[in-house]
């Protein structure tokens, strides 16, 4: 066994490069011949007096020698991945063979079985069956990207499903904890991270293309009703002032991370969960500004019915919908709130929660309003009002002593100045007070302060647990339009999905496109992740994308290197038994529950 370096040039370019190769020599009859056993690329850069070493280290690793002097660490890891290489790969002639399911016995010594090289693929099978489905390959192809490029936005996506993070820790989870390459025939340790880069920029680059694609191969797959589109925003932090992200900008913070830089993300959803088009914003945008741009070009069919929150049902997003043929059903943005029991009609919720709906017809006939109300969530905003009452009146208590301390505040204008800050902290509590500030003849000094509470109406505090929603979709009944509404919390979920599952938060990079790579990679994922879900709940599984990874990720693949009789080596390399719940996922995926086969070799 030994390295070759070979001179050859790009025909397209006219480049001259080096390409090296491991060479074994064997005999056939009379002659000796020379047969390549791995390309090992152009990236090869270990010194050449070191290449006997490393040839060595790969035979005494095959034949399962120990090694009494070790050779450094790179000529160790190069040497454990080419083997490894070799193994998968069945390049040592005739001895390598698949086994088949024809038994097959060998006379070996058992204490001298190693397991090595484990590594995850329980995930990354059912990721790359989900992809097969959807086309994924094809649709990358199709848009320009070349097998390598391939492979690693493939590699990209099925990382962040299973060990979510930066495209750093993605690369190091290909390189050293996952089997993927070997489910695709690749070497992601020859892969430098900077490809993983560019193969993030590149799928930002034609982002359009391949939403648009994936979508129409996630409707054929699933027959999706189209008749119902989700829209809502969220946002995630940056590690970091992401200084020289133009997007990146201070703003209100879903996570309460207000002291980081923040991007939005929005999405537009079917009615079954799936991604139809997803943007990335400024951090600061005003989600009312968004849907025009977010749901033109969607083609979606003539009375669409779009469902969406309260932070973008601006009047004016309502009056686009409107012109352009929309549906709606939306949270009123409307802050005065009433309901009259008598009037209302009730149903309940999938957890069998009572909820009570007055619907109300506009007086031209052209809008229907629903007053809902809950008893559970006027527990939650009677709590949450109660807290921010004591909170306020404990403030002007505070405030009302400071008048009797000698060194408390006394100035007028300082005092209403925090009586105002305490409003506006106060979570709307402060509406209902009413406050008088006593001074003396000069005017400049507080004297007293007194308050009275009078609640007004049709607000949180006098109407606990009442929302509204509305719709121009007059014929449907309250249940129904209720019900309907109901999907938006299917909109959380796949938010909570990728924020907690997938990774979306925090961004660690710092320029804008890589940015939008990460937030796009994600959402890739989500929509591979929801396939292999929705696949599963049709026969029955429902569990979360959080428990079925736990479950697939118990199966590695090793290899087992056993001593036999004759001295010669047998190195067998297979997945671990499936057990019983795993063995359940695969067969309802209908994928086998031995991913990458099973390869044995001899030396």
């Amino acid at each position: 066994m030994f390295i070759r370096q070979t001179k050859t040039s790009n025909s397209t370019t006219g480049e001259s490069y080096f390409t090296f190769r491991l060479v074994a020599s064997e005999r056939v009859g009379k002659q000796v011949r020379q047969r390549t056993l791995l390309n090992l690329g152009r990236q090869f850069t270990l010194p050449k007096d070191e290449w006997p070493l490393l040839c060595i280290r790969i035979e005494q690793i095959l034949s399962g020698q120990r090694t009494l002097l070790p050779e450094s660490a790179t000529i160790e890891a190069l040497a454990q991945r080419y083997a490894a290489r070799l193994i998968a790969s069945k390049q040592l002639g005739d001895a390598a063979v698949e086994i088949s399911e024809v038994a097959d016995y060998q006379e070996v010594d058992i204490n001298s079985l190693e397991m090595v090289r484990p590594r995850s693929v329980g995930v990354e099978h059912a990721g790359l069956a989900a992809l097969s489905w959807l086309g994924v390959t094809d649709i990358l192809e199709s848009v320009g990207m070349n097998a390598g490029q391939r492979a690693c936005a493939l590699g990209s996506i099925i990382g962040r499903m299973a060990s979510p993070g930066s495209e750093l820790s993605t690369w190091r989870w290909l390189q050293n904890t996952s089997a993927f390459g070997e489910l695709i025939d690749g070497d992601f340790a020859g892969v430098p991270l900077m490809r993983l880069y560019r193969v993030s920029d590149y799928l930002v680059r034609h982002r359009e293309t391949i939403e648009s694609e994936l979508f129409k191969r996630i409707d054929m797959l699933f027959s999706l009703p189209a008749t119902v589109t989700l829209y809502d925003l969220t946002n995630t932090y940056f590690e970091g002032d992401a200084a020289g992200n133009l997007k990146a900008k201070r703003g209100h913070s879903k996570e309460k991370r207000s002291d980081c830089p923040l991007v939005t993300l929005g999405l537009v959803l079917d009615g079954s969960g799936f991604v139809r088009r997803s943007r990335m914003f400024e951090g600061n945008v005003s989600e009312g500004d968004t849907l025009e741009e977010m749901l033109k070009g969607l083609n979606a069919p003539k009375g669409a019915m779009v469902i969406m929150d309260r932070g973008i049902a601006t009047e004016k997003n309502v009056a686009w919908l409107i012109e352009h043929n929309y549906r709606y059903l939306v949270v009123s943005r409307e802050r005065s709130r009433q309901f009259d029991a008598e009037q209302a009609t009730e149903t309940s919720t999938a957890s069998e929660e009572p909820i009570k709906i007055q619907r109300v017809l506009s007086d031209d006939g052209s809008e229907v309003r629903l007053y809902c109300y809950s008893e559970k969530r006027q527990e939650k905003e009677t709590s949450m009002t109660k807290r921010f009452t004591e909170r306020f009146e404990q403030g002007l208590t505070k405030l009302a002593s400071s008048l009797e301390n000698p060194r408390g505040i006394k100035s007028r204008d300082k005092l209403l100045e925090k009586i105002g800050r305490l409003k506006e902290k106060s979570h709307g509590i402060g509406q209902h007070y009413s406050i008088t500030v006593t001074s003396d003849e000069s005017g400049t000094k507080a004297t007293s302060i007194k308050w009275e509470k009078n609640p007004v109406e049709g607000t949180q505090l006098t109407h606990p647990g009442v929302y509204c929603l509305r719709s121009n979709e007059t014929t449907w009944d309250e249940a129904k339009l209720w019900q309907t509404y109901t999907m938006l919390t299917d909109l959380e979920a796949v938010f909570r999905s990728l924020k907690s599952e997938l990774g979306l938060r925090p961004v660690f990079h710092h320029k804008e496109e890589r940015t939008e790579g990460h937030l796009f990679i994600t959402v890739l994922a989500y929509q591979v992740v929801q396939a292999i879900r929705m696949k599963l709940k049709s026969q029955g599984i429902t569990s979360s994308w959080s428990i079925l990874k736990e479950t697939l990720s118990r199966q590695q693949r090793v290899t087992a290197t056993f001593k036999q009789r004759d001295g010669r080596t047998l190195n067998v390399r297979k997945a671990t038994v499936a057990e019983k719940s795993l063995k359940d996922i695969y067969d309802k995926l209908g994928i086998s529950a031995t991913p990458g086969g099973v390869q044995r070799l001899v030396a």
